[in-house]
Parts: C-alpha cells; sequence; structure tokens
C-alpha cells in the first residue's frame, strides 16, 4: 500500500522512506513495543526523511530505535537528530568507528559547524535480537562492504534489510577501506543459506528474486577478484 511515492507500506507497519539523492534509503517499523529506524541517512537529508516519517504517521520523537546497517555517512548522518530520544545501534566493529568520529572509515560529512559527536547507546553482535511484538528482528553479521557491515533479518515474513550488504541484481558495492571482498563473499555465501522472501536495500530498487540476486552477486565478486589489471568490472557500483 502506497502512502506517497517516497513512502511506500512494503508489509503491514514495515514502510520504505526513500532517501535523496546519495542519501541511504530508511525503513521505519512500526512494532507492537517500539518503533524501529533502519538507516536515518544523510545529514542533509533529514527534513525529507522527517516528512516521510509525517506522512507515515510517526514525529522523530515516536522512533524508539535507530539501527545502522553499517557506519557510512550516508547511512549514519542524521542519527545526531535522534539520539537524544531514541536508542542508537550498531555492530561493535562500526560502533567503534562511529564514537571514535573515524571520519576517514565513516566518510562522514557534514555541513553543520558545530556537529555534535554521534552516539552509538547499543553495541550489537551476530545474532542479537529485537522483539519488537509483532516482528522480531535478528541481526546478521555480514562483513565485506565494511567490516561492520549487518544485515537485520525479519523472522516472520523472512525479509533482509540489507544496507549496502546486497542489492537488486546483485550488484557489487563499493568494498571500503576497512572491508574485503574474501569477507563480502563468505557474507553472501551464509545469507544464501537462508530463506528470504524479499530484500530491502539501502540503495536502489526492492528485489523479489533473493536467490539469484545473491549468486550474481558472489559471481561479480569473484570475477573481480579475477581481474588481473585491477579494471572495474560490469555490476560494481560505488554506493557508500
Amino acid at each position: 500500500m502506497a502512502k506517497d511515492d517516497q513512502v511506500i507500506e512494503l508489509q503491514p507497519n514495515i514502510f520504505l522512506l526513500r532517501g535523496e539523492g546519495t542519501a541511504s534509503h530508511s525503513y521505519l517499523i512500526k512494532g507492537d513495543y517500539k518503533n524501529v529506524l533502519i538507516d536515518s541517512g544523510l545529514d542533509k537529508n533529514f527534513p525529507k526523511l522527517q516528512k516521510s516519517l509525517l506522512i507515515a504517521g510517526f514525529k522523530v520523537r515516536d522512533i524508539d530505535i535507530v539501527i545502522n546497517t553499517h557506519e557510512h555517512f550516508d547511512h549514519i548522518g542524521a542519527n545526531r537528530y535522534f539520539q537524544d530520544y531514541a536508542l542508537i545501534a550498531a555492530h561493535r566493529f562500526a560502533a567503534i568507528k562511529i564514537t571514535c568520529d573515524d571520519r576517514y572509515v565513516t566518510m562522514y560529512k557534514s555541513g553543520d559547524i558545530n556537529n555534535p559527536s554521534l552516539k552509538i547507546h547499543l553495541w550489537l553482535e551476530h545474532r542479537s535480537c529485537f522483539d519488537l511484538g509483532n516482528y522480531t528482528l535478528e541481526v546478521v553479521h555480514t562483513p565485506g562492504h565494511t567490516s561492520g557491515s549487518i544485515c537485520i533479518y525479519e523472522l516472520t515474513r523472512k525479509t533482509l534489510f540489507t544496507g549496502d550488504t546486497l542489492f537488486a541484481g546483485g550488484t557489487l558495492s563499493y568494498i571500503s577501506e576497512s572491508g574485503s571482498l574474501g569477507d563480502y563473499i563468505n557474507s553472501i555465501s551464509h545469507l544464501a543459506t537462508m530463506k528470504i522472501s524479499e530484500i530491502y536495500p539501502g540503495h536502489g530498487a526492492i528485489s523479489k528474486t533473493s536467490e539469484g540476486d545473491m549468486q550474481k552477486a558472489i559471481l561479480n565478486a569473484r570475477a573481480f577478484l579475477k581481474d588481473e589489471d585491477g579494471v572495474e568490472i560490469t555490476h560494481f557500483q560505488e554506493l557508500s
């Protein structure tokens, strides 16, 4: 059920909030107990995110938990608008980079001169869970794009929020300074053992062909490893 071209209800009480430009998408989950936002997007995209939340019937203070899929600026930039009201969560490998303000790794870019330090309240591990009543979210550590990349698996609907780990069509994301193609292949291989109905990525279109997309992603990563000249191959996309 679509409320707006930028706000789409993908499942009952699960909304896609499209990012603008290079900002990541955000995903809103209305839980029985707590409301979750997966990725906050770019700092400068916050006014658009706030408008999308309002379209979905939420204010900033209605968000109880923000889960970051990894530490890049286009996924964490707007955390600062939530961190005084909500718990901010990230994998511990991402959390240390965010809290130490490691801007080389996070690539964080903000036009705000008085930008406050970003906080992480919950340092997550593989298979950490969030019980929202109507939905249960499980953390799957998927290093590759970055060392602290995670996917969020919803156990009821078998949907997977992938951040920049997996895209529709198996597009290979940029492997960043803290990432590894070997880790990436291993992570996608692990995801391929799971029953996944739909993929909700951090950029681009959603996917209902998870099995094929994962196979293509692994093939693209292996092809890139075998590229002796280091030439950029088809299906490689520089997404943060």
